[in-house]
C-alpha cells in the first residue's frame, strides 16, 4: 500500500467541538477518507499530465465529481461496520476499503445520470454534460452530446478500475480474500437494482412488489447493508453479527430510497443538487408511483397515463402529477412506510450489542437518511 493512502489528516478543532457521541470519530474518518481519495486522484492526474496511459480529462472530471461533496454514507458505514466488529483505530486497510467504496459510488452516479439523461449532479453539470462541453467544442450539438456520453461511459469504467486498484493495493491477501466476495456481490446487486429501475420505467407492470424490489437492490443492499458487512468482515465479524447488521441495514436502506423517491418528485433542486422533474419525466417505477396507480380515480389515472414519463413534461404537468400523488394518498403512505422502516431499523439496532459510539452514529444516520430534505 502506498504512503499516500495511509496519509493522516487531522480533524480541525472546530469539527470536534460539542460533538455528540461518536461524531468526532465520524468526522475524523471522513477526513481520512477524503485525504485518501484526494491523494489517489491527484496522483492519477499527475500521471496523465506526464504522459502515462491515464486520460487526463477523465481523471479531472472524476476528481471534480468526488470533490464536489456527497454524504460519504457508504465509506462511513464501512468504518462503522469495522468498529461494530471490534476494529480499532483508522487503519490504512479500513480507510483504503472505504475509499474504494466511494470510488465505486462514482461509477454508479456517472452511469445513472447518463441513463437518466440527468442534467446536474451535486449542483454541477453531470459528467456526460461536462465532457460534452469540454470535448465537443466546435462540433455540432448532437455529435458533442454523443461524444460526452461515450466519454462518460469510459469515465465510469475508469472509476471502476480505480475502485479495484484501491481495494487490491490496500489489503493483504487474506483480508482481500475475505472482503472481495462481498464487494463483488455488492456490485452485482447494484447492477441488478439499476437494471430493474431502467426496465421498469414507463411500464405499469409489477406494482408495489416490483417497486420495493427496486428499492431493496438499488439502495438497501448497495448503500447500507454491504458497506456495513464489508467493514465488519474486515474486522473478522461472526455470521451472527452480519445477520444483525442486515436486520438494521435493510429497512434503513429501503427508507433511504423511499425518501429519495419523494425528493425525486417533490424536492427542491437548489437543495438536492438535481432536477425534481427527472423521475416524473422518466416515468420511474417508484413506490410513490405504484401506490398512486393503485389508488387513483379514473381522472387521476388518466393524468398519470398521459403525463408520467412524457419526454416533454413541463411545469404545469409536474404540478398536476404532484397533485395526483398527494390526493391519491400515495405521498402520505410512503411517509408512513418510511416511518415504519425507521422503527424497524432502530429496534434491530437496539437488539445489537454494539459499542455506544457506533450505535449512536448508526441511529443518527437512520434519522438523517429518513428525514432528510436533500
Amino acid at each position: 500500500m502506498s504512503d499516500d493512502l495511509a496519509h493522516h489528516r487531522s480533524t480541525p478543532a472546530s469539527a470536534r467541538r460539542n460533538c455528540p457521541p461518536g461524531e468526532e470519530e465520524g468526522a475524523e474518518a471522513k477526513a481520512r477518507i477524503e485525504a485518501a481519495l484526494t491523494s489517489f486522484l491527484d496522483a492519477k492526474e499527475r500521471a496523465g499530465a506526464a504522459g502515462s496511459a491515464v486520460p487526463e480529462q477523465l481523471a479531472s472530471v472524476l476528481s471534480e465529481l468526488i470533490g464536489a461533496g456527497g454524504k460519504r454514507v457508504r465509506p462511513l458505514l464501512c468504518v462503522l461496520g469495522w468498529r461494530a466488529a471490534g476494529g480499532t483505530g483508522l487503519t490504512p486497510a479500513v480507510v483504503g476499503v472505504a475509499a474504494a467504496l466511494e470510488m465505486f459510488h462514482a461509477v454508479a452516479l456517472i452511469h445513472d445520470d447518463l441513463m437518466d439523461g440527468a442534467a446536474t449532479r451535486r449542483g454541477r453539470p453531470a459528467v456526460h454534460r461536462q465532457l460534452a462541453e469540454g470535448l465537443g467544442a466546435g462540433l455540432p450539438r448532437d455529435r458533442a452530446e454523443r461524444l460526452g456520453e461515450s466519454a462518460a461511459i469510459l469515465a465510469g469504467d475508469l472509476a471502476l478500475t480505480w475502485s479495484d486498484e484501491l481495494l487490491h493495493t490496500t489489503l493483504a491477501p487474506d483480508r482481500l480474500a475475505a472482503v472481495l466476495p462481498l464487494f463483488s456481490a455488492m456490485r452485482a446487486e447494484a447492477v441488478y437494482g439499476q437494471y430493474l429501475d431502467v426496465t421498469a420505467a414507463g411500464r405499469h407492470e409489477g406494482g408495489v412488489p416490483l417497486a420495493l424490489r427496486i428499492a431493496r437492490y438499488k439502495t438497501a443492499t448497495y448503500t447500507v447493508e454491504r458497506p456495513l458487512h464489508i467493514g465488519a468482515t474486515l474486522a473478522g465479524a461472526p455470521a451472527a453479527l452480519l445477520d444483525g447488521l442486515s436486520a438494521y441495514a435493510v429497512p434503513t436502506g429501503e427508507a433511504f430510497q423511499l425518501r429519495d423517491d419523494l425528493l425525486g418528485a417533490f424536492g427542491d433542486p437548489d437543495r438536492t443538487g438535481k432536477s425534481a422533474w427527472e423521475d416524473l419525466r422518466d416515468g420511474k417505477h417508484t413506490l410513490l408511483v405504484a401506490l398512486a396507480r393503485e389508488r387513483a380515480t379514473p381522472a387521476q389515472a388518466h393524468t398519470l397515463e398521459t403525463l408520467l414519463g412524457a419526454p416533454a413534461l413541463d411545469q404545469d404537468g409536474v404540478r398536476r402529477l404532484r397533485r395526483v400523488l398527494v390526493d391519491s394518498g400515495a405521498r402520505a403512505e410512503v411517509e408512513r412506510r418510511i416511518a415504519e422502516r425507521r422503527t424497524q431499523a432502530l429496534d434491530a439496532l437496539h437488539a445489537l450489542a454494539l459499542p455506544d459510539p457506533v450505535a449512536a452514529q448508526l441511529a443518527r444516520l437512520t434519522h438523517r437518511a429518513t428525514a432528510r430534505r436533500h
